[in-house]
This record gives C-alpha cells, structure tokens and sequence, in this order.
C-alpha cells in the first residue's frame, strides 16, 4: 500500500469532530472516531477452526497433536496483554462485540486464560484548547475512575499491580493483575507534574501520543495542525523519559513519529515497549515500525508487541478510494479529499449514520489470525524473539478473524505452536518480555533514587 493511500484513510478516521462539552460525549466522539470507524465486524472463529498460515513448517504437526500441545502450553505461560481501553457507559453500540459486552469484559479474560493486562487511561485527537484540555482530562480521570471500580468489584479476580513481582504473585494466587496505563499527554496538556500525580495513582505504562500532535510529541498520524511540529519529542518530551525513567514507569512509544521513536531511546535509560503497533515493511502505514525502529528497539532491549489492527495488517484495495467517495455520493455526503467517514456524524441522521458505517468497513480489509502472525513472524527473523509479544488494542477498533477478543488467546497460542515455536519462545511472546523490561525499569529507577 502507497503512503499517500495510507494517511488517506488515517486522514479520513481522524477527522471527526470532538464535542469537548461534557464528558460523556467526549468519550462517545473518541470512541466512534477511533473505533466504530476503523473496527471491522468482529468475529467469534473457534479455537479449532483458526485459519492456517502460508509459513508453516516443512512437515507440520497433525491437527490432534498440535491442539493438544497448544492447549497444554497455555495453560502454563502467563499471557499478558499490555494495551487495552475503557468503554465508558454510553460508548456508541458499535463498540461493543455481538454479545453487547466489551473485547476484555472479565469473563472473556478468564475464558483466554488472560494472567495480566494493561488498561489504558486514554484519551483520542480533540481541540488543544483550555476547553479540550479540561474535557480530555475530565474523559481520563472518568477512565481511571473505572479502572479503580472494577478492581474494587472484583477483588476475588482482579488485583491492581504496580510492579513486576505483583504480576507474578497476582497470577500466581490465580486473579488477573490489572495495570494501569496511560496514553496521550492532550490530556494533561503542558502540566509536566501531572506525571507525578499519574503515578501516584498506580499509572506504569506512559505513552505520548494518539491521533494528532500535542505538547509532548508528534503523532504518527497528526490531524490538522502541521505534520512535524516539534521534530519527534518536545523539550517537555524530552524531560518526560528522564522524569519516567526515575520513576520506574515504562515508555509507550507506539504512535509517536519514527524521529519520535528514535529520540526516546536515545534518550531512555531503561528499555521501551511499543504496546500496540506492526510491521511497516509489510503494510506501509504510518502507524507501523519501520526496520530502522524495530532495529533501534532491539539495541534498547526492549519489545514490540503486535496488535490485531485490520489496516495495519493488511494493506487497503487500490479502489479504496473510488468506492469510499461513491458511498459518499450515495449517502448524500458532500465530496472531500477525505473519503470515508469525514464528517458523516454531523452530516447523516442517527438512523442513517449506522447503515452508512456498516456500509464503510465493509471495504476495509479483513486480517486473519495468520496474517497477524506473519508480522510476528517478522519481528523475530528481523530481532529476536526477546523482542516481541503480544498487545491488542481491545475496545479501540482491534479484532480479526480468529483473533477477536480475549477469550480467542488460546488461538494465537495454538498459531505459534503451528508454526514451530516452543514453549520457551512462546513464554516470551506471551509475557515473559514484558516482565523482563518491567524489571529492568524497575532496578533502573532503583538505581536513580538512591
């Protein structure tokens, strides 16, 4: 896929407006923005019925005995999945899975056999005004406000972790461990001691940016304002990885700008994870890594975590943009460079918005388990596999078939067991590399407070 019809479609989900008048519909934007627009239908593929790959081994394993490997082996790792979102009450209908339930609702995470995951405070692109700011902060304090709720309600299941040995204990006593994550500094605006205050509240995963610039950083897709602003990190960036790294909190640089990428490690003391990005040599997205950044990950001994995400998978159709801008025509929505869904929350009836969405993702790609894996299977040919796991974006528009939400992990476990990799390696994939740069930012901080 060509750059230019990359950020096409980047361009046309990111150009929806936010109403920063109150919470609840700050929340209701972001989410349909970056979510009902981009997801596709998701699906409920068995455990059985996972697609094959194209690399399979010379002499591949029979069904029976690869199930039954696979079944073993994940019920022995930890799997931890570091990036997932909140959807608060309200969200559009369409960001919830056919069971009107969200990807990483408990009793899916029991059902994948989930030992961790990271939920993120996020906020989406919005106004960088005095007013955005206090509606993305009010949508981010709700977030956490939910996080909090749901530990509390479920304290025989859930537990809050704020280091490394709290994941493995957490696990251990047979309850999911529960981390709180941070993404997009719009929400902070240019309040460099809210990181502080972040942390103080349990944050151990910071990321800089989502959709569109702000005070911190560029975006990989920025919306509106000019597209380089600050040339990678900002001064107040630049602080920010000094000021997270003493306080043993792990940097997100999934949606920054491949400078961005590449200044953070220059300047990090401790290893970064990407929670929730793929391969740019396979999809030319500009969400993607390119092998420069997965490169420069690798001498930070850090790791890359893939995430289902249907366009970063596969690329768009060379007709995207002629049938994205007839389905415009037939909706009665004016003709932009835009094509797509620019401006169809305004401009389409709340009866007719659904058909015209339902109607949108139809001619966005459709990524398989196997197509997923193949960007893994990248990864590790290109840096190892101490550099690669698992990170999916759930309740953000991720999901594909066989992959859909939570409770399908043991699929991506039976797909690494058919492709060859043992349990050691899949250990790794699951957890283990996470754990190991948790640990890692966690001594490095050690050493800087004493």
């Amino acid at each position: 896929m060509s750059m230019k019809l990359a950020n096409r479609l980047q361009a046309a989900l990111l150009s929806l407006p936010v109403n920063t008048t109150a919470l609840l519909k700050t929340a209701q934007a972001t989410t349909l923005a970056a979510m009902a627009l981009i997801a596709m239908t998701q699906t409920t593929t068995a455990l059985a019925t996972a697609p094959l790959a194209t690399t399979a081994p010379a002499t591949p394993p029979s069904d029976a005995n690869v199930d039954a490997r696979a079944r073993a082996i994940d019920a022995r790792v930890l799997k931890i999945d570091p990036h997932t979102d909140v959807l608060l009450p309200g969200s559009p209908a369409a960001s919830f899975t056919p069971d009107h339930a969200s990807q990483t609702a408990l009793d899916k995470l029991e059902r994948g056999g989930i030992g961790a995951l990271a939920i993120a405070i996020a906020v989406g692109p919005g106004p960088r005004t005095p007013e955005g700011t206090v509606a993305a902060r009010a949508e981010a304090d709700a977030k956490l406000a939910w996080i909090q709720t749901f530990i509390k309600e479920h304290p025989d299941q859930v537990a809050l972790a704020l280091t490394p040995g709290d994941i493995t204990r957490i696990h251990a006593s047979g309850k999911i461990a529960a981390i709180e994550s941070f993404q997009n500094t719009r929400s902070i605006g240019t309040d460099f001691g809210a990181i502080d205050r972040l942390y103080h509240d349990g944050v151990r995963l910071f990321g800089f940016t989502h959709a569109g610039n702000n005070d911190f950083a560029d975006s990989s897709r920025p919306s509106g304002e000019p597209a380089i602003e600050h040339h990678g990190l900002s001064p107040l960036g630049k602080q920010a990885v000094a000021k997270l790294n003493k306080l043993g909190v792990i940097i997100d640089v999934s949606q920054l700008t491949p400078e961005g990428v590449l200044q953070t490690i220059a300047l990090s003391k401790a290893p970064v994870i990407a929670s929730h990005s793929d391969v740019r040599a396979l999809v030319d997205n500009t969400r993607n890594l390119s092998d420069a950044e997965l490169d420069a990950i690798k001498r930070n001994g850090g790791v890359v975590h893939i995430t289902p995400f249907n366009p970063y998978l596969r690329s768009l159709a060379p007709d995207f943009d002629a049938k994205a801008a007839a389905l415009r025509q037939k909706y009665g929505l004016p003709p932009t460079t835009k094509h797509g869904p620019a401006g169809a929350e305004d401009g389409l009836p709340a009866d007719r918005l659904p058909l015209f969405l339902n109607e949108f993702r139809a001619l966005l790609p459709q990524a398989t388990l196997s197509d997923y894996i193949d960007h893994l299977d990248y990864i590790v040919k290109r840096i190892g596999i101490d550099h690669v796991g698992i990170g999916t974006d759930f309740n953000h528009g991720a999901g594909v078939v066989g992959f859909s939400d939570e409770s399908q992990a043991p699929n991506v476990t039976r797909e690494l067991v058919r492709r060859g990799y043992t349990e050691e390696q899949i250990a790794k994939i699951w957890g283990g590399n996470f754990l190991r740069v948790f640990r890692q930012v966690e001594a490095i901080a050690r050493k800087q407070q004493r």
